[in-house]
C-alpha cells in the first residue's frame, strides 16, 4: 500500500464563562431546567434586537493576544444562515471575513519534540441550542442558544492524531490559565471539529478534506483521526476518490459515519449583521489587555524550576492546572519548604483527589493546613509514617487543624535525647545477643535495637534520632562502631 501522510486542522469551540449570554441578559449557566434561561432575543422572536456582551468581546481579544495573534483595530459581526431545529433565528451571529484575531501560534510537545502550530483565526459567535434525543422524539433545549462561543481555528499543520491530542491539551490549559472558560467537555463548554486530508508522502499538495463533527473528548479526537487515516488510506490505495463530507465519530464502534456533504462558505450566505455596529479596538485598549495577561503555564513552570529548585517534571505536574499551581504557591507562602510542598502535593494530595474525585477547589485541606502538616514532619514533631497514614487522611476528610489531630491522638514524636538514651540503654540490656552479633560484624543486628526502642516508646520515638543515639551509645559505652 502506498504511504500517505495526514494533514489535520482543528476547529475548537470554547464556551466563555460570562455571567450572561452573548447578545442578551439571560443567565449563561449550565444545568438549569430546559428552556428557563431564554428571552425574545435568544428565542429569535420578531423585533428582538441583540446587544453585544462587552465581557465576551474582551475575553475573545485576550485569547487572541494570549495565542500570539494579530488583533485588528476593526472587526464586525456577520450572519451565518442555516436551518437547524436548535437555531431559532435560522441564522447564527458569527464572524466571517474580519475575525478578532489572525495569524497566531501555539507550542505543543510530542515525544520530547516541541513544535509550533499556527492559529489561522479566532472569532466570536453565539452558540446554538441543544437537541435532546429521547425514544420516539427529539426535544429542543434553548438554554444554550446565545451562549458566547469562541472559535479557534488551527492551520493545517498538525500531522498525527498524537499531535492533535497535544494541541488540544495545550489549548485547553491556556484557556484555563486565561480564566475565560471552564473547558469542561462533559458540559459541552469545549468542543472540537477535526478536518483531515491525506496526501502522498513527500507531496505538498493537499488532498480532499473530510470534517469530523462534535468530538467531545481528546481521546475521541485521537481515535476518530486514527480511523480516518486508515479509511482514507484504503480508499486512495485502490484509486477511490475521497468525498468531501462531514462525518460523525461513533465511540461504540470506533468508526466515523457519513453525516452530510460538506458545506462551503457560500452555502451560509454570510453578510454583515445589520443590527450590530462594527467593533473598534484602540491601541491603548489592546496594550492594557496585553499588559495584564496572566503568566503562561510554560513560564510558570520555568519560574518554579528557577525560583524553587524543583525538577522540570514536578514543575510541569504542578502547573498542569492553574488552581493546583496557585495551591502550591499558597502552601509555600504559608511556610512550607518548596521541595517538600511539591512532594506532598504531587504524591499525597493528587492521589487523594483522584481517589475521591475531588477538585482542588473543593479540597478541604487548605494550603495553611498542608504547610502546618509538612512543618510538623520537618521539625520532627510528627513521624513521616504517622503524617501520611493518620494525620493527612483526617485533615483531608474533615479540613481540621493537623496540630489538633496530633494532640488528640497523641502522635507527637519524642525527641528528648535523655528519654531516648534511656530507651536505648534498656534495649541493649534486654538484647545482649545483639552486642555479640555486632562485634562479629553483623551490622544488620542493630535493627533489633531500633525495633525494641520503638516498641518501648509505643512508636513515638523519633526514628532518625533513635538510630543516631544507638550508634553513639554503642561506640561510647561498648566500643562498637557501626559503619555502612
Amino acid at each position: 500500500m502506498p504511504d500517505f501522510a495526514p494533514v489535520i486542522g482543528l476547529e475548537v469551540h470554547v464556551q466563555l464563562n460570562t455571567a450572561t449570554k452573548m447578545f442578551c441578559a439571560c443567565p449563561n449557566r449550565f444545568g438549569d431546567p430546559p428552556n428557563t434561561n431564554v428571552c425574545p432575543v435568544c428565542l429569535g422572536l420578531p423585533g428582538a434586537l441583540p446587544v453585544p456582551n462587552a465581557a465576551a468581546i474582551e475575553a475573545a481579544v485576550k485569547a487572541a493576544l494570549y495565542l500570539n495573534c494579530s488583533v485588528s483595530s476593526f472587526s464586525k459581526f456577520d450572519r451565518k444562515n442555516y436551518f437547524y431545529p436548535d437555531l431559532p433565528k435560522a441564522y447564527q451571529i458569527s464572524q466571517y471575513d474580519l475575525p478578532i484575531g489572525t495569524r497566531g501560534s501555539l507550542e505543543i510537545e510530542v515525544s520530547g519534540t516541541t513544535r509550533r502550530i499556527g492559529i489561522t483565526r479566532i472569532h466570536l459567535e453565539e452558540d446554538a441550542g441543544k437537541l435532546v434525543h429521547a425514544p420516539g422524539a427529539s426535544l429542543v433545549d434553548l438554554n444554550r442558544a446565545g451562549t458566547p462561543l469562541l472559535e479557534i481555528v488551527s492551520a493545517p499543520e498538525i500531522f498525527s492524531p498524537e499531535e492533535a491530542y497535544a494541541y488540544l491539551s495545550s489549548l485547553r490549559l491556556l484557556m484555563l490559565y486565561l480564566g475565560i472558560s471552564n473547558c469542561n467537555m462533559e458540559e459541552g463548554s469545549l468542543r472540537c471539529d477535526a478536518n483531515i486530508s491525506l496526501r502522498p508522502a513527500g507531496s505538498s499538495t493537499l488532498g480532499t478534506k473530510v470534517e469530523i463533527k462534535n468530538l467531545n473528548s481528546f481521546k475521541g479526537v485521537q481515535k476518530a483521526l486514527a480511523f480516518e487515516i486508515k479509511r482514507q488510506s484504503s480508499l486512495l490505495a485502490t484509486g477511490t476518490p475521497i468525498v468531501q463530507e462531514t462525518r460523525l465519530y461513533d465511540a461504540a464502534t470506533d468508526k466515523t459515519l457519513s453525516m452530510r456533504s460538506k458545506e462551503e462558505a457560500h452555502d451560509y450566505r454570510y453578510f454583515p449583521d445589520p443590527d450590530l455596529v462594527p467593533m473598534t479596538f484602540s491601541p491603548e485598549y489592546l496594550a492594557r489587555l496585553r499588559d495584564n495577561l496572566p503568566e503562561t503555564p510554560q513560564h510558570r513552570a520555568q519560574r518554579f524550576v528557577s525560583a524553587f529548585g524543583l525538577s522540570q517534571y514536578d514543575a510541569t505536574v504542578l502547573t498542569s492546572d492553574p488552581a493546583l499551581a496557585s495551591y502550591f504557591e499558597d502552601t509555600i507562602a504559608a511556610g512550607a519548604s518548596p521541595k517538600l510542598a511539591a512532594n506532598w502535593i504531587a504524591n499525597n494530595l493528587l492521589s487523594a483527589l483522584h481517589q475521591t474525585s475531588t477538585s482542588i477547589g473543593a479540597c478541604k485541606i487548605r494550603p495553611p493546613q498542608l504547610a502546618a502538616l509538612i512543618n510538623l514532619v520537618e521539625t520532627g514533631t510528627l513521624s513521616s509514617t504517622s503524617a501520611k497514614t493518620v494525620v493527612f487522611p483526617a485533615v483531608f476528610e474533615k479540613g481540621i487543624d493537623p496540630n489538633a489531630v496530633v494532640a488528640e491522638m497523641g502522635l507527637a514524636q519524642v525527641s528528648d535525647t535523655t528519654q531516648i538514651d534511656q530507651w536505648v540503654v534498656d534495649a541493649i540490656r534486654a538484647n545482649p545477643d545483639v552486642l555479640d552479633s555486632l562485634r562479629k560484624g553483623k551490622v544488620k543486628a542493630v535493627a533489633k535495637l531500633v525495633g525494641s526502642v520503638m516498641q518501648m516508646s509505643r512508636g513515638k520515638a523519633n526514628a532518625a534520632l533513635v538510630s543516631q543515639r544507638i550508634a553513639a551509645i554503642l561506640k561510647d559505652m561498648h566500643g562498637i562502631e557501626i559503619s555502612g
